[in-house]
């Protein structure tokens, strides 16, 4: 890079400099694909799809705000820095490019349907252009983002619950994850294009700081929706419209393909590539009312507010797909009935309406790094059409716990996926003609999570899962007469921001 510069050919400026350096910007996506989620400039997915990570994470930062980033190895946001003077040349034309490695080892040492641990790994690639910056078109963004996704799903080796360990947990592959364009009129933004919807709605704050793949997003639509729904590591094509107001509201709403990977099989594979633009399988129609307390103002001059800041969201969706029921066939009998005709009796439409609420409760000082940070997530949908009708989760966040680790973090959650009411009834049919045969109620996990910094640019996390009634009590495939027994599970992850 440094004897590009030399040459000359960054400070060109001409038609032919932009193109030649865009290629080069597009080499860590090359590395990535054949090396190996994700977002553009974005922690992990969530907790993905953030793992935690994972705020709303489709706005990219300022593209030359690396410029004025520190340079030191141990002091800078990124491990290349500014890449001997690409990254702000870069920006200059409105170009951000950003790359992450996360990695993870997790394990159960008690409790499922195997014991041991398995490795998962992710890179996300992102580019975002400031269409102002490159173009003179104000208000644009445009924003491609790319995943390679390697290792094992430690979940479908080992545990089999309804809240998978990791937010990065999905199919190894190579595939495209978000490409959309973004317009901004006023206090008013439009996004059109291939979307994944955990990176704006129903997102939570201080649940991004968890593993669990339910604190991001949530497991009621991930159980629930064709294909688990556009969220990590799938997306689907749609408009969303946002409009912001200067008392503290924000207004969500967006309509979208309902179904990102249609078909008979693994959804993930049925769109391996992330690439099948669907159209034509339903709508997924989705709205959230925002209000934000207490928020610091973007001018630095103005008086910092006096309470604690907080947000709380109220939302829906709806599928316009039709829905097997989880008990009942065409008839009105139980699946589970010798006569039954196996057919299960169709629903049109889903919708579930769902409520988030983040809240700083403690904090020493105004300025202090340290504070204490609760959520709160419910989510409710039909009982007769959905294998989880209810999902919960909540928790409780500390940031700086320690003088001197400003930006360490640790957390204790709890999740929980009630199985729907005709589901339920299915498992309690079959167990009367399979003695023994465990009924299904819910799920019950507890996360207790600490992220340590080692640099701006690399982040630890050790963990520890506990799940009662895994899969909300399905049998153990070894054994029909009992459930699965409950499970404890350790990891370790590490992220990496180049």
């Amino acid at each position: 890079m440094k004897n590009i510069h030399k040459r000359g050919l960054l400070d060109s400026g001409g038609p032919l400099a932009v193109s030649a350096v865009l290629a080069l910007g597009l080499v860590p996506c090359a590395f990535a694909q054949t090396a190996g989620e994700g977002a553009t400039a974005q922690a992990v997915p969530s907790t993905a799809p953030s793992a935690s990570g994972p705020g709303t994470k489709d706005d990219a930062a300022p593209a030359d705000q690396a410029a004025a980033a520190p340079t030191g190895l141990w002091e800078r946001s990124n491990l290349l820095g500014d890449m001997g003077g690409l990254r702000p040349w870069l920006g200059n034309y409105g170009v951000t490019f950003n790359l992450q490695e996360t990695s993870e080892y997790m394990g159960n040492v008690s409790g499922g349907t195997n014991r041991g641990g398995a490795y998962q790994g992710l890179t996300q690639f992102g580019l975002v252009v400031d269409t102002q910056k490159a173009f003179g078109l104000p208000g644009g963004t445009f924003n491609v983002s790319g995943l390679q996704i390697h290792g094992t799903s430690l979940t479908a080796r080992n545990l089999q619950t309804l809240q998978t360990a990791s937010g990065i947990e999905a199919e190894a592959a190579t595939r495209l994850w978000e490409l959309w364009y973004q317009q901004s009129l006023g206090n008013v933004d439009v996004k059109i294009g291939q979307q994944s919807l955990d990176q704006e709605f129903m997102v939570s704050q201080y649940a991004a700081t968890f593993m669990n793949a339910a604190f991001g997003w949530p497991v009621l639509p991930s159980a629930d929706l064709p294909a688990g729904g556009p969220a990590y590591p799938l997306s689907s094509l749609g408009v969303r419209a946002r409009a912001a107001f200067a008392n503290g509201v924000t207004v969500l709403g967006g309509v979208f393909d309902g179904n990102p990977a249609p078909g008979v099989g693994d959804p993930q594979k049925l769109n391996a590539s992330g690439t099948n633009f669907n159209l034509g399988n339903g709508a997924l129609v989705i709205g959230e009312l925002q209000y934000a307390i207490n928020q610091p103002s973007a001018n630095p001059s103005d008086p910092k507010p006096a309470g604690l800041p907080g947000t709380y969201k109220l939302g829906f969706w709806y599928n316009s797909n039709h829905f097997a029921d989880q008990g009942f066939d065409t008839s009105g009998l139980s699946l589970a009935n010798p006569a039954s005709n196996g057919v299960p009796t169709s629903h049109r439409g889903n919708y579930s309406i769902y409520a988030v609420a983040d809240q700083m409760v403690w904090r020493p000082e105004p300025d202090s790094p340290r504070s204490l940070g609760v959520f709160a997530r419910i989510m409710g949908a039909p009982g007769d059409r959905n294998l989880v009708d209810l999902s919960v989760n909540a928790g409780v966040t500390l940031k700086a716990p320690f003088k001197g680790r400003d930006n360490d973090a640790v957390g204790l959650a709890l999740g929980y996926a009630k199985i729907g009411a005709h589901a339920q009834d299915l498992a309690s049919a079959q167990a009367l003609s399979t003695p023994g045969y465990p009924s299904r109620s819910g799920e019950t996990m507890l996360e207790a999570t600490y992220q340590y910094e080692v640099a701006p640019w690399w982040m630890l996390q050790a963990d520890f899962q506990y799940f009662w009634r895994p899969g909300g009590g399905i049998p153990d495939p070894a054994d029909s007469s009992r459930r699965i027994k409950d499970e404890a599970v350790l990891g370790l992850r590490t992220t990496i921001q180049f």
